[in-house]
C-alpha cells in the first residue's frame, strides 16, 4: 500500500481522561480509516488532571495491542488543521454525544474548513451506552469518592483511584 493510499484520520481532544465513549469511537473509526492518529491538544489555558506524558500513556494501555498497531498517539499546540497538514490527514474525527454537543462541534467544523478546505470533519454518534459520559464528569465524580467503573478503562480507573484516595467518612 503506497502512502497515498493510506487513509488517516485524526482522532483530536484532551483525553482528560480517556473514556469508554473515546474508546468506542477510536475502535470504530479503526474500521474505516487504515490509521487513526490520537491528538491530544494541548492549551496553555486549561489545567489539566493528567501530563500529556500521562494521557498517553493511559491511552495506550486502553487499546488492545491489535488496535494499538494502526494508532499514533501524539501531542500538538496550535491549529488542529495545521497539525493535519503535518501530518498527512485529510479527516477530523469528532464524537457526537447529545444535541448540544452539535452547534459547537458544528462550528468548529466549519472555520477548519474556512481555515483550510481540504481537510474534511466527520462526525461519529457515542454509542447509547456512553452518550452520558464525559471526561469531566468522569473527574468530578472521582474526585468526590465516586465510582468511575464501567465509564473508564481499567487502567484510568486505577489512576483516578491513585490521584482521589478513598475520604474517610466522618462520623
Amino acid at each position: 500500500m503506497s502512502v497515498k493510499d493510506n487513509r488517516i484520520a485524526i482522532y483530536a481532544g484532551s483525553f482528560d481522561p480517556i473514556t469508554n465513549g473515546h474508546i468506542d469511537l477510536i475502535l470504530r473509526t479503526l474500521q474505516i480509516f487504515d490509521r487513526v492518529i490520537i491528538a491530544l491538544a494541548v492549551n496553555p489555558r486549561k489545567t489539566p488532571l493528567f501530563s500529556v506524558p500521562e494521557r498517553q500513556a493511559l491511552i495506550a494501555a486502553s487499546l488492545d495491542k491489535k488496535s494499538l498497531e494502526r494508532v499514533t498517539i501524539d501531542s500538538f499546540e496550535g491549529l488542529l488543521v495545521q497539525y493535519a497538514n503535518r501530518v498527512g490527514a485529510k479527516v477530523l474525527i469528532r464524537g457526537l454525544r447529545a444535541i448540544s454537543d452539535f452547534e459547537f462541534e458544528f462550528q468548529m467544523a466549519n472555520m477548519n474548513r474556512h481555515l483550510d478546505d481540504s481537510i474534511e470533519t466527520m462526525f461519529m454518534m457515542t454509542g447509547e451506552e456512553a452518550f452520558y459520559i464525559s471526561s469531566s464528569f468522569v473527574r468530578e465524580v472521582a474526585m468526590f469518592g465516586g465510582s468511575v467503573e464501567g465509564m473508564v478503562p481499567m487502567a484510568v480507573n486505577q489512576k483516578l483511584k491513585e490521584r482521589f484516595p478513598p475520604k474517610e467518612v466522618q462520623p
